[in-house]
């Protein structure tokens, strides 16, 4: 399956999915005090369990923006969502949210879920934006979280 340019990973992007990654949240590292968990992941395993996808950029084959979802019975997660710093507001984070939403509808499922951490503000002004509301906050180990549900029509 593909969307405007969106395909599922290939075990040959895995460094570039664990480089987009480590790119997109590294500055988050002081401001919360601890390594945001998608640098923490194992993103071998997530690219082989199908549950990646990327973009590359215009006439390169160099990954620029990514997703990792997860799904359930009842809804689609957005386990993470991270675009490299260089192509951040050209609208990879917009196409990749739209992706995750025809995701959603191609599996039949009503909504999709995410959460961020409190202290990334950015993420907690964006999702509203894109139809998402917060669901609750709620502090997972060194985490605190903003959970958040964007029904789909």
């Amino acid at each position: 399956m593909t969307h405007e340019g969106i395909r599922p990973a290939v075990a040959a992007d895995v460094p570039a999915v664990r480089a987009v990654t480590d790119a997109a949240y590294h500055r988050y590292i002081e401001r919360i005090g601890v390594v945001p968990q998608p640098m923490e992941a194992d993103h071998a395993a997530n690219v082989a369990a199908g549950r990646v996808f990327v973009t590359v950029g215009p006439g390169t084959a160099e990954v620029t923006g990514l997703v990792v979802l997860e799904t359930h019975e009842d809804h689609l997660f957005l386990d993470s969502i991270a675009v490299h710093p260089d192509a951040q507001g050209g609208g990879v984070g917009r196409r990749l949210l739209e992706f995750v939403d025809a995701r959603a509808r191609e599996l039949g499922l009503p909504e999709v879920r995410l959460y961020t951490n409190a202290l990334m503000w950015e993420n907690r002004e964006i999702y509203p934006k894109y139809g998402y509301e917060v669901v609750e906050r709620r502090v997972d180990g060194p985490y605190d979280r903003v959970h958040y549900r964007k029904r789909l029509r």
